[in-house]
């Protein structure tokens, strides 16, 4: 049996560091997937024991994750750290991709997944149970008809409501938090949301538009009385 990979924390801290030197400018920019994985050689060449080629992948994704996951957190420092922990995993693990899903697929349910076991152990509050919601959303009559256009963080200005927002993005369950990250902020679409998450594409209309009903709530008291 093959050994685990060990990448030194060291080098992961600096491959960061060069990688947010790159970071884009918009987090609402989404990255394309072809059909085949362009990450693949990446990957082979890891697996074989190139190092340099992981150190590639995370200067890659490191701006998108550290979007994903700052977005889920609202704390650099948790940020940072969790980027590490999250690359650290992924370079012990990559030995054990098969490519049944792309390396971005994975990659992100790494990332996901840490923060969410992150933001749990940490103590937020669940304001009813994820799956009683699920169960409920999916059989409600507005959320048959409402289209996938309505968003309240679309139509928010940025420019005054973004304080308000964040506020409302966190106090969002952990789980109805990564929904938004991923398809409002993140621009990924439901299918790839799914596959990151484990669960079926009506799982997650449904928890989005529930998210997208909070966040509207909270809002509505900043919107009947706007900043002058």
């Amino acid at each position: 049996m093959d050994q685990a990979l060990a990448l030194p924390a060291r080098r992961i801290t600096d491959l960061l560091s060069s990688g947010l030197e790159g970071r884009v400018k918009s987090k609402r920019q989404a990255m394309d997937q072809p059909r085949s994985d362009p990450d693949q050689e990446l990957v082979t060449r890891t697996q074989a024991g190139e190092a340099s080629a992981f150190d590639d992948l995370v200067i890659k994704y490191t701006p998108r994750l550290y979007g994903l996951v700052y977005n889920m957190t609202s704390n650099h420092e948790d940020t940072n750290d969790l980027l590490q922990d999250v690359f650290a995993k992924a370079y012990k693990a990559i030995r054990g991709f098969r490519g049944k899903s792309s390396f971005y697929t994975w990659i992100h349910s790494i990332a996901v997944n840490m923060t969410l076991n992150f933001l749990k152990k940490r103590g937020r509050r669940f304001q009813l149970s994820l799956d009683d919601v699920d169960a409920s959303i999916q059989n409600d009559k507005e959320f048959m008809e409402v289209t996938a256009t309505s968003s309240p963080v679309r139509e928010a200005d940025l420019s005054e409501l973004q304080r308000r927002l964040n506020e409302a993005m966190m106090k969002l369950s952990e789980d109805h938090r990564a929904v938004v990250t991923m398809f409002h902020i993140q621009g990924m679409p439901h299918a790839e949301i799914s596959k990151i998450l484990r669960v079926s594409e009506g799982t997650v209309r449904s928890r989005l538009f529930y998210a997208n009903r909070q966040l509207q709530n909270y809002l509505d008291e900043f919107r009947k009385n706007p900043v002058s």
